[in-house]
């Protein structure tokens, strides 16, 4: 059964407030329910090693404007601008790095992400309303073997637990098309659903008012659209978790089944001094206004979610 990170943006402020108590506290609440605090730790399992291709399947309609916001960070994971133009999304990037130096691993030096094939359905040939299950199918349409397969779907399409508890997820699923040894490889898959019209005070913050707690003025997206701005975060945190827990037994804090991961355990956090309802002190862009940390191929800028750091067992942020 594929493996499911959810990422609870509604729960964000109150996360968030605990993540500032004392670590002795006596508990969190997660999900509504009184959780013993668990550790951040390795629970033995594979990471992603080799080199793995991103592909993209994009469900219903999208502007190229908006297919160029999430091929170009894609792309800006492992292309480093000019020294000038730091932090960049691949400086991000190499902080995860990290989760294979602490396990001493030796494939850590062989890891590497292309961009891969791109895949449209622009006529909802699955309607505009899709189970869990669905996302899987549209996820097998990708490479089944060292793949990560990143489903996205527009801001008129409605998925199962879409905002009510989750704004992503990323799994796996047993290869149908590929063996080794004479067993089929597992290949991850994530999706991200546009949240634009749906909830962007959950899956779009901080470039929309949160439903719940400070009410501050959102800050400007840097590529002048709430929506996509909003998947590029949840993109990122999904692809951390991916890449630092792919299939349900590698880095996580908390119940396997709802896991704090390398971003999702640092939920709200960008910049320093961030607290519940701030989002830190960021970089701001002097003609737009549009608020970043770090910087990408062709001239992007975007907003990325602080990782945790396994080194220092705190939440890392670029700026």
């Amino acid at each position: 059964m594929a493996y499911t990170n959810i990422q609870t943006r509604v729960l964000m402020q109150v996360l968030l407030a605990l993540a500032f108590l004392s670590v002795a506290s006596a508990g969190r609440v997660l999900n509504g329910k009184e959780q013993d605090i668990v550790l951040f730790q390795y629970h033995n399992g594979p990471l992603l090693h080799g080199k793995i291709s991103i592909n993209l399947i994009w469900y219903g309609q999208f502007k190229s404007s908006q297919n160029a916001i999430i091929a170009d960070f894609i792309t800006s994971l492992i292309s480093l601008p000019q020294p000038q133009v730091q932090p960049s999304v691949a400086m991000w990037f190499k902080n995860i790095d990290k989760y294979y130096t602490a396990i001493k691993s030796k494939k850590s030096s062989s890891f590497q992400l292309f961009l891969g094939h791109q895949i449209s359905f622009q006529d909802y040939p699955l309607g505009k309303s899709l189970k869990v299950q669905q996302i899987e199918q549209l996820a097998a349409k990708g490479d089944q073997m060292n793949a990560i397969n990143v489903v996205l779907t527009s801001m008129d399409v409605a998925v199962e637990g879409f905002c009510s508890s989750k704004c992503g997820t990323h799994g796996s699923l047993r290869s149908k098309t590929s063996t080794v040894k004479g067993k089929s490889p597992r290949f991850a898959y994530i999706w991200v659903g546009n949240s634009e019209t749906q909830c962007p005070g959950q899956c779009a913050w901080p470039f929309h008012q949160p439903i719940y707690g400070p009410q501050n003025p959102p800050l400007v997206a840097p590529n002048n659209d709430v929506g996509l701005d909003g998947m590029v975060i949840n993109l990122a945190s999904l692809l951390a978790g991916t890449i630092a827990n792919p299939f349900g037994n590698g880095y996580y804090q908390g119940p396997a089944d709802a896991p704090l991961e390398a971003a999702s355990a640092c939920t709200g956090i960008y910049g320093k001094g961030a607290y519940p309802g701030y989002a830190g002190d960021l970089l701001v862009d002097l003609t737009s206004g549009a608020s970043y940390n770090a910087h990408g191929t062709n001239g992007r800028k975007y907003l990325l979610p602080a990782l945790y750091d396994p080194s220092t067992s705190t939440c890392s942020t670029l700026v």
